[in-house]
């Protein structure tokens, strides 16, 4: 069962982010009410708007145009109007002036409101979209307006009569269904989350699609999941909006919120919404459903219809994604492996930039939502990867469907815009086009000697190809190919696109409406001849319409007794008089009816397929879904041949062993820039050595390292082949990284806090099935309290998570936890010094590093001569001894002041006295050390420091010099010193392994 269109009259009401947002609700997220774009609270308006004349002021003394408008706007208050003037989108009043700005064009005047000049803006209706689009990315909501009356019917009613319009629709960022707005290869969601019986439910649909997908969820994995969907717009009831532990996703997302009215959330009237939708009697056919998921689809079925003005279209039954069906990764992870956006929002460099190389829209959105979602279930994902092993064995059969995908064009959006009312002849073409090469491929999948047996999975999506079990769309694809000419209009008010010879009146017609030249020339003909006047001409203007002309000296001719019952006089001109026939006006009559009859026709051709269409939605979307698919597997069976991928052995235990693992992106950055092979490295986070602690230079790889073994992860489990020799993994049910420093000013929050933040998220919610990679945690603070926090870090994860984890650090001191730490093994970056340099191996091997390389990165970074200079100079000195007194020689020999004392010498004193012994130097002479007994020795010590002002406990913490730094070098006795301090530290809590 699937939804049909639904066309119904709703009262007009104020919709979408235009709710008084609660008081609970931070000024921030109040932003999401706003009507004009603003990275923060909404700035007002320009002092000029301030006396504009409002929209919902008293209509006396308006036009009609005018008064109409108005009123079209008192329901609209909350949107920019489009409204439709002739080939313009005309705005007023403020909406003029806040279109203007954002779009940048002129903002005029027209006419005067309640005594004051009307601001007016206008956008050609032609191209719109551009401009809709805009304003939409902009923030703002669009209520389009149309005329829905001819004006020849308008003048019926009296010579003052207005134009009927309506607003047809409001356009939303997340109901936006036309090609020009929207990126073809990736989905636009609306989401829409709700809350009953004490449990939490998420929903989304894809209105260009027809998608509807619904889960259950806990506010904890709510960030994880919208940052997975990427919504659009999101819709969340007012009482969500008053939760103080969600304003910060609110305010994350604060742009495309949307908060509604709580009533809209009722699961019982959600379920109404959806058995009507539907047409059935109980939604168990679709599966098991919670109130909360019930309520959330029925928000945004509520929310579409609201938008579209009571036209709905095809939706999919709703499809259910259970609780840890797939894996959990959080927005911070997201952002730091770039999966599908970039640090800096751009879509090359990422790892589905890497990997797609679909050939259809919908194909590039399923791999992008499957990479977004990895799945859980290995059983699902081995379902996926038997489908790409058998392509990747079948080359000629790849290449060859692959070539036949390449022609097919987006029928899945085409099919959304028919059943939405907004179809256009060439969306017809793209289902007859699609469901060709479809019936194509099903042929080439059919069991052959030479091939392979169908995996299952493959053995289904030819199956839908053709529509499902039992189903073919032979009869559709051939009333197409009849109906539709070669050359199809972008709209179907255009006419002219229906084939010669699929119906008889009309080909009558347009010979008729296309032959007039002729028939006027052969009455041109037949009147010179009857007069013998050659000069005579048949013209044709916008105000007389066709007429015959004479010279003036010819005219009389033609007004005598013997013509005058043929020609009628029309109009003089000064050399010219025009005249008319019977038999000409009858021609032009009919040559008129002709065309518009001709182009009613066509609408009704046209209204006729689209129903046709409509009525095998299903089918044809079953279609639509299975070569998308096809185009996944195939494209990723084509990248696997390609770039020498292996395939992943997913299972349910808590392996994760990669032989020869690679990073896909940097790896085919590499090659693309010419540079040299990609250096592979294993890892092995077995039971005995789950957790990994990686040390070395920098610049060495470690980063590197890290993302590549979590992308393959993701790869693996949503169903790809893995850049690996060999891969053999335990389902990962969540995914941390931390990796990267970055802050987060606007909402006050400096490096280190957010790295703090995004830690504590990973330590709470680690579980031994996830995956955790760190990098450098505590570089952001003092040395001691980041030491101090990535050990107890490493800690955590080892004894509490007990996850898979890798942790890389430039804290070599933790690298002695490994002795007291039974699954923590130590790994390093290894380099080579070749002749006072270092060379970067970029090889993972067991073991420790004892330097950081921080000043071999800095020369190469290109830091002045000088500061590299002294900066070896400072690490020797620090290197040699103790480090307090090693930084207090030092900062008795700063150059900064030794080279200010030399730009600006003292003025010259006075010799000062010579000075005389002091009273310690006096005292020493006066005393005999053969005369003195081991205590008087000792009392004489303790008289002469008490003499230098020193306490007889000073210089008791000299034998504790305080701890290394990351970073600093190691001098082989400070090493040793160190160890043994760290050892004591180093010993387990009671009760830990």
């Amino acid at each position: 069962m699937v939804s049909q269109p639904i066309h119904r009259k709703i009262s007009a009401y104020p919709i979408g982010p235009f709710v008084p947002a609660p008081r609970g609700l931070s000024r921030s997220i109040r932003g999401a009410r706003v009507r004009r774009p603003s990275a923060g609270p909404a700035e007002p308006v320009p002092d000029t708007a301030e006396t504009l004349p409002r929209p919902q002021d008293a209509l006396q003394n308006a036009s009609p145009m005018m008064a109409q408008y108005l009123e079209i706007k008192r329901q609209h208050q909350d949107h920019l109007l489009f409204y439709r003037m002739g080939d313009f989108y005309e705005l007023f009043f403020e909406d003029a002036v806040q279109a203007a700005a954002a779009l940048d064009i002129t903002l005029t005047r027209r006419g005067q409101h309640a005594g004051e000049d009307i601001p007016m803006a206008g956008v050609p209706v032609h191209s719109h979209e551009q401009y809709l689009l805009r304003l939409i990315r902009a923030g703002f909501r669009v209520a389009i307006c149309e005329q829905t009356e001819d004006p020849a019917e308008a003048k019926k009613r009296g010579s003052k009569s207005v134009v009927r319009r309506e607003v047809i629709r409001v356009v939303t960022p997340g109901t936006i269904t036309e090609d020009g707005l929207l990126d073809a290869r990736s989905n636009n969601y609306l989401a829409a989350l709700a809350e009953a019986a004490g449990e939490t439910g998420l929903a989304w649909l894809d209105l260009s699609t027809g998608e509807l997908t619904v889960q259950p969820i806990e506010r904890a994995g709510l960030p994880a999941a919208v940052a997975r969907l990427a919504p659009g717009e999101l819709l969340i009831p007012e009482r969500l909006a008053q939760v103080p532990e969600l304003f910060e996703l609110w305010g994350e997302w604060k742009k495309r919120l949307t908060v509604q009215p709580n009533a809209r959330f009722d699961s019982e009237n959600g379920r109404k919404r959806l058995l009507a939708l539907y047409g059935v009697g109980t939604l168990d056919a679709f599966g098991t459903f919670t109130r909360a998921e019930v309520a959330a689809a029925g928000a945004l079925v509520d929310y579409v219809e609201l938008t579209q003005k009571g036209r709905l279209p095809r939706l999919d039954p709703p499809r259910r994604v259970a609780a840890g069906q797939v894996m959990e990764i959080d927005p911070a992870t997201r952002r730091n492996l770039e999966l599908t956006r970039t640090m800096a929002g751009e879509r090359k460099g990422t790892l589905l930039a890497a990997v797609d190389r679909t050939v259809t829209g919908a194909g590039a959105r399923l791999l992008a939502a499957q990479l977004s979602a990895p799945l859980t279930d290995p059983r699902r994902i081995d379902k996926r990867l038997d489908m790409l092993a058998f392509f990747v064995g079948e080359e000629a059969l790849r290449l060859d469907v692959r070539e036949e995908l390449k022609r097919t064009p987006d029928v899945e959006r085409a099919l959304s815009r028919l059943t939405l009312g907004r179809g256009s002849p060439r969306d017809l073409c793209c289902v007859r086009d699609a469901l060709e090469r479809a019936a194509s491929l099903r042929l080439k999948l059919t069991p052959q000697g030479h091939l392979s047996p169908l995996p299952d999975g493959l053995n289904g999506v030819a199956r839908d190809l053709t529509g499902g079990s039992g189903h073919s769309h032979e009869d559709l694809v051939q009333l197409l190919s009849r109906a539709l000419g070669p050359d199809l209009p972008l709209l179907a008010r255009d006419g002219g696109f229906i084939a010669a010879g699929f119906d008889p009146v009309l080909d009558e017609l347009r010979a008729l409406r296309d032959d007039s030249r002729r028939h006027i020339a052969n009455l041109q003909a037949k009147y010179a001849e009857l007069t013998g006047i050659s000069g005579l001409k048949v013209k044709h203007n916008n105000v007389l319409g066709y007429f015959l002309e004479v010279t003036a000296t010819h005219a009389d001719k033609l007004l005598g007794e013997k013509y005058r019952s043929v020609f009628i006089h029309r109009q003089t001109m000064a050399g010219a008089v025009r005249f008319t026939t019977v038999e000409l006006s009858d021609l032009e009559r009919r040559v008129a009816e002709a065309g518009d009859k001709a182009l009613a026709l066509e609408l009704e051709h046209f209204e006729k397929l689209v129903q046709g269409t409509c009525a095998v939605a299903e089918p044809i979307a079953t279609s639509a879904r299975a070569l998308a698919a096809l185009d996944v597997v195939s494209s990723l069976a084509d990248l696997a041949v390609d770039r020498g991928w292996c395939r992943p052995v997913v299972e349910d235990s808590l392996a994760f062993d990669l032989r020869g693992g690679r990073h896909p992106v940097v790896e085919q950055a590499l090659e693309e820039a010419g540079g040299g092979p990609f250096v592979a490295n294993d890892c092995d986070l077995s039971a005995e050595q789950r957790l990994w602690l990686l040390t070395g230079p920098n610049m060495a790889g470690k980063s590197t390292f890290l993302r590549q073994n979590a992308l393959i992860a993701v790869l693996a489990q949503m169903g790809s082949f893995v850049p690996a020799k060999s891969a053999r993994l335990g389902v990962v049910d969540k995914l941390f990284s931390r990796v990267g420093a970055a802050d987060d000013l606007a909402r006050g929050r400096s490096t280190f806090m957010v790295e703090m933040v995004e830690t504590a998220s990973i330590l709470n919610q680690a579980t031994p099935r996830s995956l955790v990679i760190l990098d450098e945690i505590g570089r952001g603070t003092a040395t001691f309290d980041g030491l101090s926090i990535a050990w107890a870090c490493v800690e955590h994860l080892h004894e509490t998570a007990r996850c898979r984890g890798l942790f890389a650090t430039h804290y070599h001191e933790l690298t002695l936890l490994a002795s007291k730490l039974p699954h923590l093994s130590c790994h390093t970056m290894r380099i080579k010094e070749w002749q006072g340099d270092v060379v970067f191996l970029h090889e993972v091997a067991a073991g420790t590093a004892d330097r950081s390389y921080g000043i071999h990165v800095a020369r190469l970074a290109g830091l002045p001569a000088p500061v590299v200079a002294r900066a070896e100079q400072v690490l020797e000195l620090l290197e040699k001894g103790e480090q307090g007194s090693a930084v207090a020689r030092l900062a008795e020999d700063l150059p900064l002041f030794s080279a200010a004392i030399r730009r600006t010498p003292e003025p010259k004193a006075a010799p000062a006295p010579a000075a005389g012994p002091s009273p310690v130097e006096e005292a020493l002479k006066g005393i005999n050390p053969d005369e003195l007994t081991p205590k008087q020795a000792l009392e004489e010590l303790y008289r002469l420091r008490g003499m230098l002002g020193a306490g007889p406990d000073d210089g008791m913490l000299a034998s504790h010099p305080p701890l290394r730094g990351a970073g600093h070098g190691h001098g082989p006795e400070a090493c040793r010193n160190q160890r043994r301090r760290l050892h004591r530290l180093g010993r387990p809590a009671a009760g830990k392994a």
